[in-house]
Order: C-alpha cells, then sequence, then structure tokens
C-alpha cells in the first residue's frame, strides 16, 4: 500500500484548495453576469416606459411624506453599500468577479430610489427589478462572506469574524431592497384602503424588518469596536442606543392602533445622529492615523469605514416613515 508523505499531502490539500477558490471564483463570475442583465434589462424598461408614467399627485397617495422617506432611506442604505463595498472590495483587490455586482446594483438602486423620492420615478417595474436584484445579491453576499470565514484555518474563531469578510454586511444591500420595494407597494395602493405588505399591516411590518435590521447593524458594529477594544468612550454609542431604538420599533410593531410613539421617534432621532456622528469620528480616525487625508488612498481603505455609520441614519428614517404609515391609521 502506497503512503504519502506529509508534503505529497500538502500538496493535495493545496491542490483541492486552489480548485475550491477557482469554483468559487467561477460563481462570483455567474453572480457579476447575472448583476449585469439584471441591471441592464431595469434600465431598458425605463426607457421604454418613462413616456408611460405621469408625475404622482402627492395627496392621491397614501403617506406621501412615509413612501418618501422610505424611498430615502433605501437611497442612503444602498449609497452606504455602494461605498463601503467599493472600498473594502478594493483591498481585497477584486480577486473574485462577484465583488463588481453589489458596487453595481447599490449605485443603481441609490439612483432609482433618490429619483422616487423627489417625486420624478421612472417606471416601477424598473424599480423592481432591481430591489428583486439586491436581495439576491445580498443573500448571495453573505454566503460569500460566510465562505470566507469558514475556509481560513480555525473556521469560526474570534480572529476569523474580526479579519475576514463581515458576514452580516451583505445583508445591508438585501434590506435596501426590501425597502425600496416596500415603498413602491405602499405607494400604489388605493387611497382610501389599508396599505399592506405579504397581506399584513405595511407600517408594522416595516417597524419590525427595520427594528431587527437595527439588531443585526448594532451586532456587526459591536464585533468591529470589539476589535477595536472600544479605545473611545464615543464607540460605545452605537452599541446602547441604537438597540433601544430597535426594542421600541418592535414594541410599536405590535401595540394597539392610537398608542403614543414619541420615545419611539425621539429614540429613532438619536439612531439618525449616531449614523451622522458616527461618519464624523470615523473621518477623525483617517486623520490621525500616519499621512491623514493627505495618504487617503491608503488610509480611507485601512482605518475605520467612513461609509458604513450613515446606514443608522439610514434606518432610523425608515423606521420614521414606518411609525407615519402607522399613526395615519392605515394599518
Amino acid at each position: 500500500m502506497e503512503r504519502w508523505s506529509p508534503s505529497t499531502k500538502a500538496e493535495v490539500r493545496l491542490l483541492k484548495a486552489e480548485a475550491r477558490e477557482a469554483d468559487v471564483r467561477s460563481l462570483g463570475l455567474l453572480v457579476l453576469v447575472g448583476a449585469i442583465a439584471a441591471g441592464r434589462a431595469a434600465l431598458r424598461a425605463n426607457r421604454h416606459r418613462s413616456l408611460e408614467v405621469k408625475p404622482q399627485n402627492p395627496a392621491a397617495g397614501p403617506a406621501p411624506l412615509a413612501i418618501a422617506g422610505l424611498h430615502g432611506a433605501a437611497s442612503l442604505l444602498a449609497l452606504s453599500v455602494f461605498a463601503d463595498s467599493a472600498i473594502e472590495h478594493s483591498r481585497g483587490r477584486y480577486k473574485n468577479p462577484g465583488m463588481y455586482a453589489p458596487v453595481l446594483i447599490a449605485g443603481l438602486v441609490v439612483g432609482v430610489n433618490a429619483k422616487a423620492m423627489f417625486g420624478t420615478a421612472g417606471s416601477t417595474g424598473t424599480r423592481d427589478r432591481l430591489h428583486a436584484t439586491a436581495v439576491a445579491l445580498g443573500v448571495a453576499g453573505a454566503g460569500f462572506h460566510a465562505w470566507n470565514v469558514l475556509r481560513r484555518p480555525g473556521g469560526i474563531s474570534w480572529h476569523n469574524l474580526f479579519y475576514a469578510a463581515p458576514v452580516g454586511a451583505p445583508a445591508a444591500l438585501a434590506l435596501a431592497g426590501l425597502v425600496g420595494a416596500a415603498a413602491d407597494h405602499v405607494r400604489v395602493a388605493r387611497p382610501n384602503a389599508p396599505a399592506t405588505l405579504v397581506g399584513l399591516p405595511a407600517g408594522r411590518m416595516m417597524a419590525g424588518l427595520i427594528a431587527t435590521g437595527l439588531a443585526g447593524t448594532v451586532a456587526e458594529v459591536g464585533l468591529l469596536h470589539f476589535r477595536g477594544a472600544f479605545n473611545s468612550p464615543y464607540m460605545w454609542l452605537p452599541v446602547t442606543l441604537p438597540p433601544v431604538a430597535s426594542a421600541l420599533l418592535a414594541r410599536a410593531a405590535v401595540r394597539p392602533i392610537g398608542a403614543p410613539l414619541a420615545a419611539t421617534k425621539l429614540w429613532l432621532g438619536l439612531t439618525a445622529a449616531v449614523g451622522i456622528a458616527g461618519a464624523v469620528f470615523h473621518a477623525r480616525g483617517i486623520s490621525r492615523m500616519m499621512g491623514g487625508w493627505r495618504n487617503w488612498s491608503q488610509n480611507v481603505t485601512d482605518g475605520p469605514p467612513l461609509p458604513a455609520p450613515p446606514s443608522f441614519s439610514a434606518l432610523a428614517l425608515a423606521g420614521l416613515a414606518a411609525l407615519a404609515l402607522i399613526e395615519r391609521g392605515r394599518v
């Protein structure tokens, strides 16, 4: 019976690992091709239907401010994903072709929801396609990031959770797609009919969804700030204030109609402020690195993630829009 030497076994393991890497890159290429195809189809549909779309009369639609808030939240959240994934994937040198996909789709989601927020929306079908693509891509991205953690020596460990691809980050793109899709669904509801999502009250559904999104964002931030040993007392803010907002939103999702929501609004406002302040603190952290902003090309990549904190502001805006739907008694 032939016995393999340790060096031969190591070579076999290396070849298997390289084969798995090639398979994942091929899968990433398929994801990128699918994202490009979905983006082109959506834009082509928008050009063909742009003449059919009439400006909406805000007074005729359900909760116009809430709809604008949901579109704005989806746009801001997608903008955070766009910038963050562009920076982080550039650090990975886009080794997997699929790394380009979230940058492409997030950028398109930013554009279509920004237009919809200001009432210059094109085809709803265009946004439907992009939102569905964003959700699918967010799920696929979570799979890729989970594989990145598991493939490393030690598998699920603190070191790998700290320094491998962040498992929860792609969920933000899926959440942006869900929020944008919810805005469009509520937009087409009849003026005097209850707005619903998957058969449930729209405001309560969105409150529950955003509460979950806030909780997941807090977990991701807590992990990274724990990696930084909470060396600044301000690093505790995003893991103490937003959890309260998340709990209050979850409570609002099940409270009786007419129950006061002032405290929930207050904590959502504080959460939005945390997002803005976080971007300022991260910019300060970059400026304190060697070379500061003069060496921006390296420090923006290696320093604290500048585009990440505004995701709190985006989720807070979506939460306030959900409360507006609840308060209007349409849910």
